[in-house]
């Protein structure tokens, strides 16, 4: 019996892995990542160290990306649910509370819409308050 290949919702380009890199050796720490829609941040995602940002019930886990578990708030969820997010960076300083905001650069999100083929095979999602009762 073969296991099930799920699509990714969350996908991640080779520069903003190389500024992971960067951030995990400043901080020494695993890091995560939080897309709210709110107005400080605009719609991009955020980057914190893990834990620094408390997820709960109105969040979305969508997976992890490079080792880093990305959340969006449901209810920015309910608009991007038919998309595959790709995290990338640009030059630029950004206006959130972003780590990679002092080294010049911002994290990003591009996207695309899933297939019907791709829609049918998602990776399951989890409340925030889910992925912490599994995770504590």
């Amino acid at each position: 019996m073969s296991q099930k290949t799920y699509t990714n919702r969350v996908l991640i380009t080779e520069s903003a892995m190389d500024v992971i890199d960067t951030l995990r050796k400043r901080f020494g720490t695993e890091l995560m990542f939080h897309q709210s829609g709110g107005c400080c941040d605009g719609s991009s995602p955020m980057c914190f160290e893990k834990g620094d940002f408390k997820v709960g019930g109105s969040d979305v886990w969508m997976g992890k990306i490079y080792g880093c578990d990305f959340f969006m708030n449901e209810d920015q969820f309910e608009y991007w649910k038919h998309t595959q997010l790709t995290l990338d960076v640009t030059e630029g300083r950004g206006s959130s509370f972003s780590l990679e905001i002092p080294m010049g650069v911002r994290f990003m999100i591009r996207s695309k819409l899933f297939t019907m083929e791709e829609l049918e095979n998602l990776i399951p999602t989890k409340t925030g308050e889910e992925y912490l009762e599994e995770n504590n």
